[in-house]
């Protein structure tokens, strides 16, 4: 069953251009979910041309489009470099990854991304795994909660909204949605449905490790593309976009840092950043799931 029209692509066109897709050319789509990104760069690519697409997402993988070109890998692409390999596909001349969760998967109630259904509190972007959102609220401690919903929510009361789901959850168990929403009515700040997402937003990175797989996956970019290759990745919160930010300008992530006794960078320069995009004005009409996205753009040295 295709359910590519459950999702708008973020930055369509900016993205497609931005990988400069040489016809004969090997590309990677990190991120298939509604595989309207990977159908733009068919478009481009000749018969020889090759496409390897990621998804550890079940329901992405019935929107694979019957093409010869196309291999798809059903694992999350912190797991690029290795498939690549087993591929025999590196090098590779462009490298895609579109951060955001696809409208498909905040569409689906069950799935448990949405503050708009209640469902199973579960967020889990892969369902082989165990580890759910109903589990985090259960089993995370006081600390740990304080510390994602406010560095990965940026949610104003972060303390005493963590201080309340600990005290909340000895009376009762939570498993769904509307469960969570009244277990924490008493600390929502300003408006709701703004509250709530970033609440959402903390524990869907935490539950999907979303941080940890782009800490892996960046490095792994330089590894696997050829001299001239372009990176094109599109974020969706500042944490994401400062990493990439960050490893774009200077070829590692903060902490990895490795300096001489002098503080000098002992690690060499590997991508040359070239632009970051905002959708315009006409795509946040169209799409207001885009107004947080930016699309950041390098070429390999």
């Amino acid at each position: 069953m295709d359910r590519s029209y459950h999702h708008t692509s973020v930055l369509l066109q900016e993205s497609i251009a931005a990988l400069d897709i040489k016809p004969s050319g090997t590309y990677v789509d990190c991120t298939f979910g509604g595989g309207g990104h990977s159908r733009e760069i068919l478009k481009h690519l000749a018969p020889n041309g090759k496409l390897y697409v990621f998804d550890h997402d079940k329901d992405a993988w019935q929107n694979l489009p019957d093409d010869k070109r196309v291999i798809l890998v059903k694992e999350n692409f912190r797991y690029m470099r290795r498939f690549l390999q087993l591929h025999k596909a590196i090098p590779v001349d462009g490298i895609l990854a579109d951060l955001g969760v696809s409208s498909f998967q905040f569409d689906t109630a069950e799935r448990g991304f949405s503050i708009r259904f209640d469902a199973p509190l579960d967020m889990r972007m892969d369902d082989r795994n165990d580890f759910t959102a109903a589990d985090l609220i259960r089993e995370y401690s006081e600390e740990q909660l304080h510390r994602i919903l406010e560095q990965y929510g940026e949610v104003r009361n972060a303390k005493t909204l963590a201080k309340t789901i600990v005290e909340n959850r000895k009376r009762s168990d939570t498993h769904t949605i509307d469960e969570f929403k009244n277990m924490i009515a008493g600390c929502i700040k300003g408006n709701p449905n703004r509250y709530l997402a970033q609440v959402f937003q903390a524990i869907r990175i935490a539950v999907n490790d979303e941080l940890g797989v782009l800490k892996e996956f960046l490095p792994q970019t330089t590894q696997c593309l050829k001299p001239g290759g372009r990176l094109a990745i599109i974020t969706f919160h500042s944490l994401e976009d400062r990493m990439v930010k960050q490893f774009m300008k200077r070829g590692y992530i903060e902490e990895e840092q490795q300096t001489d006794p002098f503080g000098q960078n002992l690690q060499d320069k590997l991508l040359k950043p070239l632009k970051d995009i905002i959708p315009s004005e006409e795509e946040l009409k169209i799409n207001n799931r885009s107004r947080s996205a930016r699309l950041r753009i390098a070429e390999k040295l």
